[in-house]
């Protein structure tokens, strides 16, 4: 009898364990419901678990992020140059979403200055991933991607420009704290490697210019589109930039099998599907989230090129040391600018 009762209490102890829902969960439950009921125990019911919108965008948003930290190990891995690199990244991209149908309907229904808003962003998309790519060409992934940590910096100067208000004093002298990391991290290069650290600069200019104009359209038109476009307007103008840009060889040759596969991974993989989620992600989360994720996109990529691109051989320690400085100055950013608005808010509050 003992025995009989302890077993009747055994569904209500493990049914805490069926509550993943979905197949497994519901053949769980089913088989200790047979079991309970056939020892005059209880029924024991299963339950999915649903995600509020908002925690599935931050899900997304470091999908998203995970997912642009491999970009620079496929820059290194795939044998093209920069431009042919970034050319077949957003054809393959722009290709595979315009044979959708629905894609194609919406491109058709979109005020045609809309389209050109989406256009122009692609273009700006296009430059920053050339310098991107001629960056780690030019030096390795590591190096490119910590570049890439300047950008907030470069955002604190261009959104007063671009929105005509005054510079706020406080993100200025964030910004100013990036230089003693980067002179850490120029110290840990070779001096082979200058231009292309140079040249990520660059690139991060471009990516903070492409960060405020890419959040005023993503309300414009549906995630697919508004990615296909930017992909195909990229393309276009790197195709009629093209006789201007210094090659050797073909500018846009074939890719062999090796590279093709390669290339197909990187693009649906890093491109395709963090771009699209991107843009459903901007509609939850706030510009404080989106930007504290994406800070950390260099820092997933410099510890993915350890193991993979054994990158640490090709540079000092001193370098890591300026990577840990300017990361930690690119997190505390956002932190210290969210604290200080918080702040003033209170104090207008206080005062009315």
């Amino acid at each position: 009898m003992a025995r009989a009762r302890s077993c009747a209490r055994w569904p209500i102890h493990f049914s805490k364990h069926l509550r993943c829902g979905g197949a497994w969960g519901s053949f769980g439950a089913r088989m200790m419901n047979q079991r309970g009921e056939a020892l005059g125990g209880p029924r024991v019911t299963s339950r999915a678990v649903s995600l509020s919108p908002a925690v599935k965008a931050h899900l997304q948003l470091h999908l998203c992020v995970i997912l642009w930290g491999f970009t620079p190990i496929f820059g290194r891995l795939i044998p093209l140059d920069a431009l042919a690199l970034v050319w077949w990244r957003m054809v393959i991209v722009a290709v595979i979403l315009f044979a959708l149908p629905g894609v194609r309907h919406q491109l058709r229904r979109t005020p045609l200055r809309i389209t050109a808003s989406i256009a122009a962003v692609g273009v700006l998309l296009a430059v920053s991933w050339v310098l991107f790519y001629g960056a780690i060409k030019l030096s390795n992934a590591s190096v490119g991607a910590i570049s890439l940590a300047a950008a907030p910096t470069f955002l604190t100067i261009i959104e007063p420009v671009v929105f005509r208000r005054a510079p706020n004093p406080r993100e200025l002298l964030l910004g100013l704290a990036l230089i003693p990391g980067m002179m850490l991290i120029v110290g840990g290069i070779p001096s082979g490697m200058y231009l292309g650290l140079a040249v990520g600069l660059g690139s991060a200019f471009c990516l903070a210019g492409f960060s405020i104009a890419n959040k005023h359209v993503v309300d414009k038109a549906g995630p697919f589109l508004i990615t296909g476009e930017e992909m195909g307007a990229g393309a276009l103008f790197l195709t009629l930039l093209v006789p201007f840009a210094p090659h050797t060889g073909a500018a846009l040759p074939l890719p062999d099998w090796h590279a093709g596969w390669l290339l197909l991974l990187f693009a649906i993989g890093c491109t395709l599907v963090p771009f699209v989620l991107l843009v459903r992600v901007l509609r939850q989360v706030s510009a404080f989230t989106a930007q504290m994720a994406t800070n950390l996109e260099p820092v997933y990529a410099i510890v993915l090129a350890i193991p993979l691109l054994h990158e640490q051989v090709e540079v000092r320690p001193l370098f890591y040391v300026g990577v840990v400085v300017v990361i930690g100055f690119v997190l505390l950013q956002p932190l210290v600018l969210r604290r200080a608005r918080r702040g003033a808010q209170r104090t207008a509050a206080g005062g009315l």
